[in-house]
C-alpha cells in the first residue's frame, strides 16, 4: 500500500473506534485530527466531508462484521451447523463490543428518525445481515433440521431480539451473565424449532 492509503486506513481505524464509543454523530473531523496528531486539512485530504467519513466508517464496520461472523460461518455445512455457527460468532462479536459498542445498534438509535444517506446505508447493511440469517434458517428448514412449519421470519426476529437484549443488559445495565443468557436463549430457540425426528436414535429393525 502507498503511504496515502496507509494513512487513510489508520484514520479509519481510529474513526471506527471513536464511532463505536461515541456514535457516528459524535465523530468529527476535529476530534479525529486531534487523535491522529494531524491537521483538520490533513484529514479532509482523505475524506471530503464529515458525511463521507461517517459512510466509510460504516463500510469498514460492515466489512469486519462479515469477515468475523458471516464468511467463516458459511464454510460450515448447510443446516443446523451453519445456523449455530452464525449465532455463536455473532454473540462472540457482541461480547467483545460490550466494552466499545455496536454501530448497528447505536446507529439505529441515532438514525431511527434521521433521514439521509447514512441512515439508508445503515438500514441496507442491517437488512443484508438479517437477509443472510433468513436464508440460513430457510436452508435449515429445507434440509430437515428444523420443523417444516417453522416460521423463518419469526425465528430471525427472535434471534435478533436476543442480541438486542444481550447488548442492552451487558452494556447498559452491566448485568453479569448476559452472554450466557443469550447463548441459553438461542439453545432454547433451537430446541423449540428443531425437527424432533433428527434427534431420535436409530432403532434396530
Amino acid at each position: 500500500m502507498r503511504k496515502g492509503e496507509l494513512t487513510r486506513a489508520a484514520i479509519l481505524d481510529v474513526a471506527l473506534d471513536l464511532a463505536s464509543r461515541d456514535g457516528l454523530e459524535g465523530l468529527t473531523i476535529g476530534l479525529l485530527a486531534d487523535k491522529m496528531n494531524m491537521s483538520k486539512s490533513g484529514v479532509f485530504a482523505h475524506f471530503g466531508s464529515r458525511e463521507d467519513l461517517q459512510m466509510e466508517v460504516l463500510k469498514l464496520y460492515h466489512h469486519r462484521f462479515e469477515q468475523e461472523v458471516f464468511f467463516p460461518s458459511v464454510k460450515e455445512p448447510r443446516g443446523i451447523s451453519r445456523l449455530k455457527a452464525m449465532n455463536a460468532r455473532w454473540i462472540k462479536r457482541v461480547s467483545v463490543e460490550i466494552a466499545s459498542g455496536c454501530i448497528y445498534i447505536s446507529g439505529a438509535v441515532e438514525y431511527d428518525d434521521r433521514p439521509g444517506p447514512i441512515r439508508e446505508e445503515l438500514v441496507s447493511m442491517v437488512r443484508a445481515w438479517q437477509g443472510a440469517l433468513l436464508r440460513c434458517v430457510e436452508q435449515t428448514i429445507e434440509c430437515g433440521d428444523l420443523k417444516p412449519d417453522t416460521d423463518a421470519n419469526q425465528m430471525v426476529y427472535e434471534m435478533y431480539g436476543l442480541i438486542l437484549a444481550l447488548h442492552h443488559d451487558a452494556r447498559f445495565l452491566r448485568r453479569p451473565g448476559s452472554v450466557d443468557r443469550a447463548r441459553s436463549g438461542f439453545e432454547r430457540l433451537i430446541m423449540n424449532y428443531q425437527n424432533p425426528s433428527r434427534n431420535q436414535p436409530n432403532q434396530a429393525s
